[in-house]
């Protein structure tokens, strides 16, 4: 049972209900008019020590890494410290150094003995590299070591490259968590050959029978607007006309590219708002991957059965 702890009082309004605390200066302060309550509130929650620096935090840091599918051991292994030093923070003798050097040195060839290993550590590290380029969230980074795991398990990525098989399963992931990259994108960024992803990208999903949902074209409108600059009000009102294309049921977008159709909902929308953010078909099309016809073909078809204009 923990023992109740009186409120603190204001000495200045004589009230306890508005109390800030200031975890960084410790300080207790009222809330109504400002006085310091006390300055020596004790934090529980945080650490004893203070780090001013990643390095510092990451050397006083008593716990190691959390596990992650993203690591070619998933984190379990051990690591021996850089640092020449013994428990009491004491430096070693030449002796001693040279022992732990040893150690090193076969720690960190027992953690890729295998082929495994290897292909794993190869992979990860594409996928690290990835990651900041496209800017993916942690758990788009885990859903792609996870279906890259289960394809190596079944031997997938046999005979083909490690790279193209891992874009592959990062394509798959951001689609089934629903931040889609395009294959032109992500191609472009990976430095592969856009065939070689999309042949990879069918292989994962018909040998791994992996359900792929169908893209928003919605998730795609504010992507497009933002490339070329386009207001709230014209994002706004092309939501509006694809929530309406979604809500009367039309099939309209089965089959079509989501980024042009994307782009083919702006371009009404601009138009619909009449101000000067109206941009032609060209701009848009550049900033969606597609091509003119593209966007005035979809433009014609949502004219003929919607009352979009």
């Amino acid at each position: 049972m923990q023992p109740i702890v009186p409120p603190l009082t204001c000495h200045l309004c004589f009230k306890d209900q508005d109390v800030i605390t200031d975890p960084e200066s410790g300080e207790i302060i009222c809330g109504n008019c400002g006085m310091v309550i006390t300055d020596k509130a004790q934090d529980t929650a945080s650490p004893e020590w203070r780090a001013f620096t990643i390095e510092e935090k990451n050397e006083k840091a008593r716990t190691g890494s959390p596990t992650s599918l993203a690591v070619h051991d998933m984190g379990l292994s051990t690591v021996i410290g850089k640092a020449n030093r013994d428990a009491g923070g004491q430096i070693l003798d030449v002796s001693m150094r040279s022992t732990i050097e040893r150690l090193r040195t076969w720690d960190s060839r027992i953690q890729v003995h295998s082929s495994e290993d290897r292909n794993l550590r190869q992979a990860f590290q594409h996928l690290d590299t990835l990651k900041d380029k496209l800017g993916l969230s942690y758990a788009i980074v885990e859903k792609t070591a996870y279906i890259y795991r289960k394809a190596y398990e079944k031997h997938l990525p046999r005979g083909k490259t490690i790279a193209g098989v891992l874009t592959a399963a990062m394509y798959i992931a951001c689609r089934d968590m629903g931040a889609p990259r395009t294959l032109k994108e992500i191609a472009t960024i990976s430095n592969i050959k856009r065939k070689d992803i999309a042949r990879n990208y069918r292989m994962l999903v018909f040998e791994l029978d992996i359900k792929i949902p169908i893209v928003d074209p919605t998730s795609c409108i504010i992507r497009i607007a933002n490339r070329v600059n386009l207001s709230d009000k014209t994002k706004r009102q092309a939501i509006k006309f694809m929530s309406t294309i979604t809500k009367d049921e039309i099939v309209l977008s089965a089959g079509k590219n989501p980024m042009g159709f994307a782009a083919s909902v702006l371009y009404l929308a601009s138009i619909a708002t009449k101000d000067d953010d109206r941009i032609r078909q060209k701009g848009l099309a550049e900033a969606a991957g597609v091509t003119e016809v593209t966007i005035r073909n979809i433009c014609k078809s949502l004219r003929r059965h919607t009352s979009l204009s």
